[in-house]
């Protein structure tokens, strides 16, 4: 489905990707792990069209590099982002429709109500919370606004950045069960997450970035019994486990 080949990406003069190539496949949980300033969102964002690059980006076949973001979102593309970035002042259900505005310019507003419809299923506290503030929404909360509002998009890659940040143990499992349903379903996802232990719990292959470079790709599986990797992002606490099992 998604093709990246040799993409450089900047900011300003800073080369923030040094010619990454990587690859999500239909009907995959594809995560990216790696430590802060690794380029892990700036790779989502130059898919999405915000940010310089140079390579090549290709989804089913076809270049999207250089595509506005809108024009990214109209092929099948859209992001969660990271911190979420929820219009807080409006409410939880205004929020949700503004993901689907290129779709009310389509005039399907049938199929946006069938699909909003969908999401308060998915997420039946954004039903609760409807005509509230989303401002007033918790951490938990928000990041499933986030990802109901790309989900109204009706992409068939979704974008997940930093889907547990900030947020409680039992919330962050909420959000990675939901992933899995949205895959099953058959949404397609790339996930960027420092938490390398969860992300890696629930997808079929990963990447890490460091400082720019994809250092190593493999099955999720296997990353998460690599000595490098469990020595640099899972911990020490985590290496003697499973090597004691």
């Amino acid at each position: 489905m998604l093709q990246i080949k040799n993409l450089y990406a900047y900011y300003g003069k800073i080369e923030a990707l040094s010619g990454v190539t990587c690859h999500v496949r239909t009907g995959e949980i594809v995560t990216l792990i790696g430590a802060n300033g690794a380029g892990k969102t700036t790779l989502l964002n130059s898919l999405c069209g915000l940010v310089r690059s140079r390579g090549n980006i290709s989804f089913d076949g076809a270049s999207i590099m250089h595509l506005a973001p809108e024009a990214v979102v109209a092929c099948g593309i859209s992001q969660a982002p990271e911190g979420r970035q929820i219009f807080a002042p409006l409410t939880v259900e205004e929020n949700l429709e503004l993901g689907a505005y290129l779709r009310f310019r389509q005039r399907q507003q049938q199929e946006i109500a069938v699909d909003l419809k969908k999401i308060y299923d998915l997420f039946p506290r954004l039903w609760e919370r409807r005509l509230q503030a989303a401002g007033a929404l918790s951490g938990g909360e928000q990041q499933m606004l986030a990802i109901g509002r790309a989900l109204m998009a009706k992409p068939r890659l979704l974008l997940l950045d930093e889907p547990s940040l900030g947020l409680a143990p039992l919330m962050v499992d909420i959000i990675m069960d939901t992933v899995v349903r949205l895959r099953r379903e058959g949404v397609t996802i790339l996930m960027v997450e420092q938490n390398a232990r969860t992300a890696l719990g629930i997808a079929d292959r990963g990447y890490v970035l460091e400082t720019g470079r994809i250092i190593l790709s493999g099955p999720a599986a296997d990353l998460l019994n690599d000595r490098q990797v469990t020595r640099a992002y899972l911990g020490k606490d985590y290496r003697e486990f499973t090597e004691g099992r």
